[in-house]
C-alpha cells in the first residue's frame, strides 16, 4: 500500500478520526422538509370529505409522499393514471386514511437523510481554504498560476476542463483540481458510511476514477481516491482487501490528510 493510505488507516485507528473528519463533513440536525397551513388544510378537508382524487394529487405534489409504495412514482410521474386505476387509488387512500392526518403530515415532512446532505460538504470545505492555497473557480487563472492553487466548481465542469487541459478520460465527474508544486491532482471523493451494497459501489466508482488511464499531455498529472469513512476500519472486509492490493502508486487517502499530501508533492 501506498504510505498516505498505511497512515490514514492508522489515523482512524488509533487516533481521533471522526472528530477531525467533522471539519470536513459536518453533520447537521437535519431540519424538517415544510408543508404550508394552507396545503395542510386542504389535506385535512380532502382526507375528512374522502376526496381521493384531490388528496393524492396534493400529496403527490409534495416532496415526501407519506407512504413508501411502489406504485407511488408511477402516479408522480402520470397523474391522469388515477382516474383509470380505481382499485389502487382505493387502496391508498385506505392506508391514508387509516394513518389520520397528523401522521401523514409527519412522514410528509420527515426530515432529509444525512447521506443527501454529503455530497456538497467536501466541496464547501475546499472552499474555506482549509489547505492553504488560493480556491478558484476560474480554470483559466488555475492553469496560468504558478503557486499552488485549487480549481473547485461543479462536478461537470471539472471534468470537462480536466479532459481538455489535464488528459482525464473517464465518464466520471470530478470533486477535486489542484496544482502543487507544479503536479495536478484529480479526484473523486466519497463518504463511505457503511458497507456492502451501494456504499460498495460508491467504493468500486472511485477506485474506477483512480486507477483510469490518463491522455499524454505535456503536465504531470496523478489521480488518486480521497475517501473516509468504514473502508479504514481494519478487519477483512471487502474494502480493506481491495486497498491492502493496492501498489505504491495507487492513491487513496483520507481528506483529514489531505493537505498534508499536497504539501509533500
Amino acid at each position: 500500500m501506498n504510505i498516505w493510505t498505511i497512515k490514514s488507516i492508522e489515523l482512524a485507528s488509533q487516533q481521533n478520526y471522526l472528530d477531525l473528519l467533522y471539519k470536513v463533513y459536518p453533520m447537521s440536525v437535519n431540519l424538517r422538509r415544510e408543508i404550508d397551513q394552507t396545503t395542510k388544510n386542504k389535506i385535512r378537508i380532502f382526507l375528512e370529505n374522502k376526496d381521493k382524487k384531490n388528496l393524492l394529487l396534493t400529496l403527490l405534489e409534495q416532496e415526501v409522499f407519506p407512504i413508501k409504495d411502489s406504485y407511488i412514482a408511477y402516479l408522480k410521474k402520470d397523474k391522469s393514471a388515477i382516474d383509470r386505476n380505481p382499485n389502487t387509488v382505493d387502496r391508498i387512500f385506505g392506508i391514508l386514511v387509516d394513518m389520520g392526518f397528523d401522521e401523514i403530515i409527519d412522514k410528509a415532512t420527515a426530515p432529509k437523510e444525512t447521506n443527501r446532505q454529503i455530497g456538497p460538504l467536501f466541496k464547501r470545505w475546499i472552499n474555506t481554504g482549509a489547505l492553504g492555497a488560493e480556491v478558484t473557480n476560474d480554470f483559466e487563472r488555475f492553469l496560468k498560476r504558478d503557486g499552488n492553487i485549487i480549481f473547485n466548481s461543479s462536478d461537470d465542469a471539472m471534468k470537462k476542463y480536466a479532459g481538455q487541459y489535464l488528459g482525464y478520460d473517464h465518464e466520471k465527474g470530478l470533486d477535486f483540481i489542484a496544482k502543487f508544486n507544479h503536479t495536478y491532482i484529480l479526484a473523486e471523493t466519497k463518504f463511505l458510511t457503511d458497507f456492502g451494497g451501494h456504499q460498495n459501489a460508491q467504493f468500486n466508482d472511485a477506485i474506477s476514477t483512480m486507477k483510469s488511464a490518463l491522455k499524454k499531455t505535456d503536465k504531470n498529472v496523478k489521480i488518486i481516491s480521497i475517501l473516509d469513512g468504514v473502508l479504514y476500519i481494519k478487519g477483512n472486509h471487502k474494502m480493506m482487501k481491495e486497498l491492502r492490493s493496492f501498489d505504491d502508486n495507487e492513491i487513496v487517502i483520507s481528506s483529514v490528510l489531505l493537505r498534508d499530501y499536497l504539501y509533500h508533492l
